[in-house]
Order: C-alpha cells, then structure tokens, then sequence
C-alpha cells in the first residue's frame, strides 16, 4: 500500500509558521527516502492550497490550520496519505479521505504545557481589565498616564466561565487566587463537578447576566458554533471582559464587532474564525479589544510535546511508505 514507486515521494509539511518543524525532530530517515518541502506561510485560500499540494503524495499537517474539507481533498490527485497532529481534526473531513482511499495517521503527543491556554486566559484577563497593552503603548510613545482608561480590580468581583473541563478548571482556580467569585456553566456540568472546581453551576442566562468578565472554554462543535451569540452578548454587563482562548467561531463575530464598537463590552481574544487574521480585518482596529495570534499553546513545553508530534509524524509517513500504517484513524482503507 505504501510503495509510490520508484519516483522520490514528496512529503509536505504544513503550517510551520513558527519554523520549527526541521529542528524538532530527526527528519534524516523520511529525507533519504522523499523529497520534504516545509511551507512556512499561511495559505491565503483553497485555490493556493490545492495548488501548492497538487503534486504531494503525503501530506503533514499540523493542529487545523488549513482546513482539509472534502471539496480540497478531491483536488489532491496523487494524496495517498495524511497525517495529523492529536487524535482528531475538526477540519479534516475524513469521510472524503476513506471515499478516496487515503490513510490517515494521527500523531498523538504526552500532554506537555497543558495549563498554558488556561495561563493565557488569566493573562488577558489581567491585561483588559487593568488596560495593560494601552499602558505599555502610552510609555512607549513617551506619555505616562494620559488618556488611560482607570483600570478594574478583579478581587471580589465575579467570573463566569463556560466550559468547566480540565481547561475552566485551571481558569476557575486562578481566579479563585485572585479572591474573584466563580459561577460555571455548559450544557453537561453537574452541580457536583463545578463544586469540585471550586464554582457554582449556574443557568446560562444568570452567568452573562451576573459575571463581570467570562472566559470561554468550550470544543468548537454544532452545537458551540455561535453559541456566544448577538443576544447574548447583550445580556452582557456593560464593560464586562469577554474572554476567548477556545476558538473563534464559538463567538458570533460580527455580532462581536458590533459590541465592541459600541463599546458595550471589552474582549480579549486569541482565537478567530479565520487564521491568521486578515491583516485588513476589521478586528485590529476595533476599539475595546486585546488581540493575541492563537499563543494559548504556545509555550516552550508545548514545543517539546512537537518534537514528539513531528517524531511520529516522521514514523507515521516511513510506515507507510514501508506498506505498514500505523496510527491509522479511519481503518477502513487498510481493507481496500
């Protein structure tokens, strides 16, 4: 099943952004026997993508940032193979994948720096409600305090987090160190499970209406999709800090723009519905806002589990090519 051929395989590696992919990992094994070519820049639109992968009979990717629906599938001739990092891809329609016979590998990681998205939640919180990026910007222009907007101190107040997994969790225990009152919600939480987080579980309706800032964390799924929505964002305190670490599209974003323009609410974002964002997207000059470029994972123990993404990726792709997959999530092509 793996054999290509004769001809040298080539191997794509996708989203590198960051340029770590070729010291991560021993890449020699794969190289001796395919040509690796590393795209290092976001594709602009499908049109490039399917361009750009035309002639790659296996393709690398990383997380979900191109997306891999089924329509850029069909336009992947020679793909035989695909590997993912973590066990699944939201954007990755694996269906289309099975239907053209191509196998796809995951490369699941130990879980290093598992906090650091709950810690950058924290960190924009800190940030909007003490205005910490317009303060750093006034110094650095040679003013001090003028035109700053009088910050909010977080003791006592309350936070509302949707999503009490393991990631609300971390959240609700750092703002219970900062003396906050945390109130919880998700359509599955027990009374039990955000006790033992130290929240009490709450309608939805009472979080927006009752939290003076809300962090959301929450799997992008149906039914998350637009979940924070234009009524609910109106049910929002006025200046309350919206927090989103999960993913963008959980948040209705034009309905987001919206508010914050009318400076009804702030909100501190690090995930968006397109990635990386549009350098002309109206979120980079909205007022009320503090934007970070999806950094929750990004921290160097987080690196180190790459390193063992991009090893299995590496194991993955010589299995293959070796007529041996492994890791194969969609086990019905190994029956063709």
């Amino acid at each position: 099943m793996g054999n290509l051929g004769d001809t040298i395989t080539k191997v794509a590696v996708l989203d590198d952004w960051q340029r770590i992919a070729k010291a991560s990992t021993d890449w020699s094994a794969l190289a001796a026997v395919a040509e690796i070519t590393y795209f290092e820049r976001a594709f602009q639109n499908e049109d490039e993508v399917a361009g750009a992968l035309a002639d790659f009979e296996i393709v690398l990717s990383m997380r979900e940032r191109t997306p891999l629906p089924d329509s850029l599938i069909a336009r992947l001739p020679k793909l035989r193979m695909l590997g993912i990092t973590g066990s699944s891809n939201p954007s990755l329609d694996l269906a289309a994948c099975t239907a053209r016979n191509i196998v796809v590998s995951s490369a699941v990681a130990n879980g290093g720096g598992e906090a650091a998205t709950a810690e950058l939640a924290l960190g924009l919180l800190l940030a909007a409600a003490r205005a910490i990026p317009a303060a750093d910007a006034n110094m650095r222009a040679g003013y001090f305090q003028e035109q700053l907007p009088v910050g909010l101190s977080l003791a006592g107040k309350t936070i509302g987090i949707i999503g009490l997994g393991r990631l609300g969790s971390h959240m609700a225990r750092y703002c219970q160190a900062l003396n906050m009152k945390v109130l919880a919600w998700s359509e599955n939480l027990t009374v039990e499970r955000a006790q033992a987080a130290g929240a009490t579980l709450v309608s939805k309706e009472e979080l927006l209406t009752s939290s003076d800032a809300i962090s959301i964390h929450l799997v992008l799924s149906p039914h998350t999709h637009g979940l924070i929505d234009a009524s609910a964002l109106a049910q929002m305190k006025p200046r309350a800090i919206l927090i989103n670490t999960s993913r963008g599209p959980i948040v209705d974003e034009a309905a987001l723009i919206e508010a914050v323009h009318a400076r009804q609410i702030i909100a501190a974002l690090d995930v968006y519905g397109s990635e990386p964002l549009p350098s002309d997207h109206p979120l980079r000059s909205a007022p009320n806002t503090i934007l970070t470029p999806h950094l929750g994972f990004n921290v160097q123990e987080t690196w180190k589990e790459f390193k063992e993404f991009y090893g299995k990726s590496v194991e993955n792709a010589l299995a293959f090519l070796n007529g041996k997959p492994v890791r194969v999530i969609n086990p019905d092509v190994l029956q063709t």
